[in-house]
């Protein structure tokens, strides 16, 4: 306890008598100090007495699954940055392949009681993973946003990107330029937003009289490595235009084109999803569907800040726009 006492005074710069005070739950200390005190509490690792555990810390969980795909930094530039000018600090938690898991690092913010928690592109929209997690939050009314589509019941906020406007705006682009064997990679069979994408593509499909065949699709882990894969059966049935749930699985059917020999554009068009960072400096440069991630990160601070202060927020899920920029990847089929 002594250590304890000492630790945190030199932290704010008070003496030990004013943090036992702070503590203790005695008056005679101004607010900012016993603020300064309690957060200094966090930041150290030790848990809050009991009778201030009520009183979360002005912190915020932003749980993202990767780094290496540009998106997720960029959202976590923007919705930091948001979090910042409400006056709350972002507690970066970023998955491992064999690393902390998501419940994992939930645990970890609940011991250091968040105020709120923002997730993007989090184990919610997968159907067939664990979400236990979520539930514990949801009992414990922890003020929680979803970024991008989720799966149903779980009763959290959600800002997503229109999956349906995003695949339409692509189908079409192909489609105007004169393919009419355009196939899709997607992640797996659970992703909400992969499902999204193709009812929305077969929708299209049926209103033009014509349908995307199972052989068309191909499934793949979010990396590039997984799209080239993808990419390959796909180039195997033929088809000259493929629309891609992400920019890295676009880069890897480039890759995929490239290694059978097949020029891009000229032979095989490829489209991305999410117009992530250096898109344009890629050879050639990638045709994409740009996510409003400004808007959508900003929107999600707003949600949860509005949960934060005790006030209700809107339930439905939020859907922004996204924008088709036209690059280098895609042309017209060979004739």
């Amino acid at each position: 306890m002594t250590r304890r006492l000492a630790q945190v005074a030199q932290k704010v710069g008070v003496s030990e008598a004013t943090v036992s005070r702070v503590l203790n739950g005695k008056p005679g200390v101004s607010d900012a100090t016993r603020q300064a005190v309690l957060s200094a509490l966090d930041v150290l690792g030790y848990e809050r007495p009991t009778q201030l555990r009520g009183e979360r810390a002005r912190l915020v969980g932003l749980v993202l699954p990767e780094l290496q795909n540009p998106i997720f930094p960029a959202f976590a530039e923007v919705v930091g940055g948001a979090l910042a000018q409400q006056g709350l600090t972002p507690v970066l938690c970023t998955q491992t392949k064999g690393g902390v898991s998501e419940a994992d690092y939930v645990e970890l913010l609940l011991q250091q009681q968040v105020s709120g928690v923002v997730f993007a592109g989090g184990l919610y929209a997968q159907a067939d993973a664990p979400h236990d997690h979520y539930k514990v939050l949801a009992d414990r009314k922890i003020p929680v946003v979803l970024i991008n589509a989720a799966i149903a019941h779980l009763g959290f906020p959600a800002v997503s990107c229109d999956d349906s406007v995003a695949v339409e705006q692509a189908w079409r682009h192909l489609v105007s330029l004169g393919h009419e064997r355009i196939g899709f990679v997607l992640g797996p069979a659970d992703h909400m937003p992969s499902q999204r994408k193709l009812a929305a593509a077969r929708t299209l499909a049926a209103r033009s009289g014509v349908t995307v065949p199972d052989e068309w699709v191909a499934r793949a882990m979010f990396s590039l490595e997984g799209g080239q894969a993808a990419a390959t059966r796909l180039l195997d049935q033929g088809v000259t235009g493929i629309i891609c749930a992400s920019d890295p699985l676009a880069l890897g059917a480039v890759r995929a084109a490239r290694r059978r020999g097949l020029s891009v554009p000229g032979e095989v068009s490829v489209v991305g999803y999410d117009d992530s960072a250096f898109m344009n400096c890629t050879e050639p440069p990638l045709t994409t569907v740009r996510q409003p991630i400004e808007a959508m990160g900003r929107a999600a601070v707003e949600l949860l800040s509005g949960q934060i202060g005790g006030h209700a927020v809107p339930s439905d899920e939020l859907l922004f726009e996204p924008e088709l920029v036209v690059r280098g990847s895609t042309a017209q089929p060979p004739r």
